[in-house]
């Protein structure tokens, strides 16, 4: 049996007028226009880790002990963290029913202060489990309840990257505090579920495949989030499968092409490589907080993207083969000199997995820990792209264990 991944309705007839220009161009073959996937397996069957996106019990409680006894990295990564304005429990959520993100002219609605809201949200529920100021858990709340209670209809042009980014977070923030604080309700709780199944989920149901790979990747981190925060193990498995085998540009060898580590989008520019790779890594870091080995995939293809990112963004050069994505819309030539060097925040994790938890030696991530150490003490992550912070949020006491969801 197949499941079929469809477009957007609301997008169908511009994608369709697209698609018979581009096929009578002869720029997108006939067969490319249906694409499908395997009924997804069962990949996690047993019952999920509460907390278990980004954050376990163990790493809540890691952050705060090495916060309380001001140890280093996490003390430097802390004060960083702490000088955010998202950080603040004196944060007002702006909630709203519409959210429209788009790039046309005149267009895009409430998109600002909901990806403003998301991070307050993350970084407020963060602030509560380090410092045990219930005013920040006031505030995540408030936050979470806000929008849950408001938000109806999620769409534009680029709704799929909105809802994918923006719900991210806030399924991170809605995960801590049903684990960590007992006054938010049952009730409330239930309405923030419903708001990512009928708000958030709908727009990344289908993925992107007619885009560059971040687009599927927004939503397949975001997916994944919701099935954890909402224990549906359907859309969990459905985003994890993507990972594996997904037709579009967001799956792991559509997204890191070959061994060398070439990203998709490394001929586009390398802010977009660095926001690809760096979902990767998150949809990784849950699968790993859930018990599996999603990082050691197709013999760790995510540290070879990250090494050949990096090396580039530190002004080495690296080798690059022509090619077409999976889509057919973006053939790349050369790599991309554009955005060369501003390091993005994402290497910590990274660099912490491979590194700390399994041990690998040292010459498999030398880039990665070079584009590290420069950060170091990583701030925020851009908009609401990826989480930063990773100095504080993914720094390890260098134990080394091979043992999957042992974090």
């Amino acid at each position: 049996m197949k499941q079929f991944y469809q477009l957007n309705t609301k997008k169908l007839k511009s994608v369709l007028s697209l698609v018979i220009a581009l096929i009578l161009s002869g720029t997108l073959p006939l067969q490319a226009q249906v694409l499908s996937l395997d009924t997804p397996q069962q990949y996690h069957p047993q019952a999920f880790v509460h907390p278990g996106l980004l954050h376990t019990t163990k790493d809540l409680a890691r952050m705060k002990e090495m916060v309380a006894n001001q140890i280093e990295p996490w003390k430097s990564g802390f004060e960083k963290f702490k000088a955010s304005s998202y950080s603040s429990s004196e944060w007002t959520p702006h909630p709203a029913e519409h959210v429209e993100r788009s790039l046309l002219l005149g267009a895009g609605k409430n998109i600002g202060d909901l990806e403003k809201d998301v991070c307050a949200a993350y970084q407020n529920a963060l602030m509560w489990t380090i410092t045990g100021d219930e005013a920040h858990a006031r505030t995540a709340i408030a936050i979470l309840n806000a929008w849950s209670k408001t938000f109806k209809i999620f769409d534009g042009t680029d709704v799929e990257l909105g809802a994918g980014l923006c719900g991210f977070k806030l399924a991170n923030a809605a995960e801590i505090m049903r684990c960590t604080y007992p006054a938010w309700s049952p009730a409330e709780i239930k309405q923030c579920q419903a708001m990512f199944m009928n708000v958030f989920y709908p727009p990344i149901q289908y993925f992107a495949l007619w885009a560059h790979g971040n687009w599927d990747l927004a939503c397949m981190k975001e997916m994944m989030a919701i099935g954890v925060f909402c224990d549906n193990h359907a859309l969990f498995d459905k985003a994890v499968d993507f990972y594996y085998k997904g037709p579009g540009n967001g799956s792991l060898i559509h997204y890191i092409i070959n061994e060398s580590g070439q990203c998709q989008e490394s001929g586009r520019d390398q802010p977009h490589s660095q926001l690809g790779i760096g979902h990767l890594s998150e949809m990784c870091e849950i699968g790993w907080s859930q018990g599996l080995d999603m990082y050691g995939a197709v013999n760790n293809r995510l540290l070879k993207g990250f090494e050949y990112t990096a090396k580039y963004n530190l002004g080495e050069e690296v080798p690059f083969e022509p090619h077409s994505d999976a889509s057919g819309r973006f053939p790349a030539s050369k790599i991309s000199i554009s955005g060369r060097g501003n390091l993005r925040s994402i290497y910590e994790m990274v660099l912490n997995h491979y590194k700390n938890r399994v041990g690998l030696p040292a010459e498999q991530y030398k880039y990665t820990k070079m584009a590290a150490d420069k950060l170091r003490p990583e701030g925020a992550g851009f908009n609401a792209d990826n989480p930063g912070f990773g100095t504080l949020l993914f720094s390890l006491k260098g134990e080394n264990n091979l043992n999957v969801g042992n974090k």
